[in-house]
C-alpha cells in the first residue's frame, strides 16, 4: 500500500504543473518558513501534492479529511511514513474518530488553517477556542464552508480573517464545473457499473457544480433533468437544453437523482415514496444531509450493502432503491476526485491565498475575502503556458478605448 500511495502522489505531482511552476519559487524562498500549518481537506494524491509544497516551502503542516469516505489510505500512509508529514485520515471514520482527527490537527497550534466544509474553523470557534488567539487566518475551499463562514461574519462570530479560495474564478470556473462534473460520472460508474446512455438522470441544483454534472450526464447520453430553487438558474438550465421541474415531478421518472446543492433535504421522503423501482441516489454535495437517510430507513422494510458502495433500501410498497457512498459526496467516496489537472489550478490558488494571508493577515479584519484578482490572473496565465498556448494582448489604443467614454458612434 505504502508504494501505491507514493506512486499516486508522484503521478499527481507530475501533472500539476501550475503549483510547480509555484512551488520552485516558494520552496527557493521558503516563504512559510517557520509556520504551523493545519489542513482539513480531501486526503488523496492532489492534496498531498499541496501538503507537501507547503511543508517544502518551509511550513510544519499537520494534515487530516475533511469528511469520513474521502480518504485514500494508501495516500495518508505514504505521507506519514514516506514523507514525513503528519496526517491522521483514515477513510470510513466514525464522527468520533472524525472529530478526534480534527483535534489532532489542531493541536499544532496553528499559525494558520487551510479547511473544506468549515468544520476545522467551526472546532476553532467552539471547542478549541483557546487557540483563537495563535491562528492569524484560513482559506476555505468549498461552497458549503463559504455558506457557513459567510453567516459567522455576519453575526460578528468570525474571529480572523479567511480568503474565499471557492469564489476564485481559478476555481470555481474549472473544479466546480469540470472537477465535479467528470468525478461525480467516475464514482456513480465505479459505485454501480450501470451504463448512464438512456438513463432519466436527474440534477438537484444548478451552480456551478450542478451545471458540469448536468453536462457529463448530458454529453454521456443521459437525459436529464435539472430540479431548481433558483429562477435564474432554472431559466438558463432550460435555455441550456435541460428540462426543468420539481424535485416530486422530476423523482417520478428519474432512474438516478444527483443533489450538488449544499443544502439539506433535497430529496425527502415525500420524494421517495414516488420513485419508481431501481432509482439509484447519489450526493456530490459535501455533506451528508442532501438525501435524507432517516426518510430511507423509515420508509424501508430492510437494507443490504449489494455492492462496495451500494445500499440496497426494499421499500414498503415493494420498490427497491439504491444509494451510493452512505450519501457521502460520491465523487470520493467511490471515485478519486477531481482530475489532477484540475486540482492543479484550484490547490495553487490556495498555495498563493496563504502566502498572501501571511503578507497581510495583521491588516485584514475578522471577514470573509475574495481572492485577489492578480492572483487569479496569475494562475490563469501560469495555466495557459504550461498548456503551450497564446493569447492577444490589448494594443494601447484598445486599452484607452475601453477606458474612455469619449468615442461612439
Amino acid at each position: 500500500m505504502l508504494e501505491k500511495g507514493v506512486n499516486r502522489i508522484e503521478w499527481a505531482k507530475t501533472h500539476m504543473k501550475v503549483l510547480g511552476k509555484i512551488r520552485e519559487r516558494m520552496v527557493k524562498e521558503k516563504v512559510f518558513e517557520g509556520l504551523k500549518v493545519g489542513m482539513a481537506l480531501h486526503t488523496e494524491a492532489k492534496t498531498a501534492v499541496l501538503a507537501l509544497t507547503i511543508q517544502e516551502a518551509g511550513a510544519e503542516v499537520r494534515l487530516t479529511s475533511c469528511n469520513p469516505l474521502s480518504t485514500d489510505d494508501s495516500v495518508a500512509l505514504a505521507l506519514n511514513e514516506k514523507y514525513g508529514l503528519e496526517t491522521y485520515a483514515k477513510k470510513g471514520q466514525s464522527n468520533k474518530d472524525y472529530y478526534n482527527s480534527l483535534n489532532k490537527v489542531l493541536d499544532i497550534k496553528p499559525d494558520y488553517v487551510i479547511d473544506d466544509g468549515a468544520d476545522l474553523i467551526f472546532l476553532l470557534h467552539t471547542k478549541r477556542k483557546e487557540l483563537l488567539g495563535k491562528v492569524k487566518g484560513a482559506n476555505e475551499e468549498t461552497t458549503t464552508g463559504i455558506m457557513r463562514l459567510r453567516a459567522m461574519a455576519q453575526e460578528g462570530a468570525l474571529k480572523f480573517p479567511v480568503m474565499s479560495v471557492n469564489d476564485a474564478y481559478m476555481k470555481y470556473l474549472f473544479d466546480n464545473r469540470y472537477g465535479t462534473g467528470q468525478s461525480t460520472m467516475d464514482g456513480i460508474m465505479t459505485a454501480t457499473n450501470l451504463v448512464l446512455a438512456g438513463k432519466n438522470f436527474v440534477v438537484a441544483g444548478y451552480g456551478w457544480c450542478g451545471r458540469g454534472i448536468a453536462m457529463r450526464a448530458k454529453g454521456m447520453g443521459a437525459d436529464v433533468t435539472v430540479c431548481e430553487v433558483d429562477a435564474i438558474r432554472a431559466i438558463e438550465a432550460k435555455l441550456d437544453g435541460f428540462a426543468v421541474m420539481p424535485m416530486r415531478e422530476a423523482a417520478r421518472h428519474a432512474d438516478m437523482i444527483v443533489s450538488a446543492t449544499g443544502c439539506k433535504d433535497i430529496v425527502t421522503a415525500e420524494d421517495i415514496k414516488v420513485m419508481r423501482d431501481g432509482c439509484v441516489l447519489a450526493n456530490s454535495g459535501h455533506f451528508d444531509n442532501e438525501i435524507s437517510k432517516a426518510a430511507l430507513e423509515k420508509l424501508s422494510k430492510k437494507h443490504r450493502k449489494v455492492r462496495e458502495m451500494v445500499e440496497e433500501y426494499q421499500l414498503k410498497n415493494g420498490r427497491k432503491v439504491y444509494l451510493l457512498a452512505d450519501g457521502r459526496l460520491v465523487n470520493l467516496a467511490a471515485g478519486q476526485g477531481h482530475p489532477v489537472e484540475i486540482m492543479d489550478m484550484s490547490f495553487a490558488i490556495q498555495a498563493l491565498c496563504l502566502e498572501y494571508l501571511d503578507f497581510s493577515a495583521q491588516t485584514l479584519e475578522p471577514d470573509v475575502y475574495d481572492v485577489p484578482d492578480h492572483l487569479d490572473d496569475m494562475v490563469a496565465r501560469i495555466k495557459l503556458e504550461t498548456m503551450g498556448i497564446r493569447i492577444d494582448r490589448l494594443s494601447k489604443g484598445q486599452q484607452n478605448y475601453v477606458r474612455s467614454w469619449r468615442e461612439g458612434t
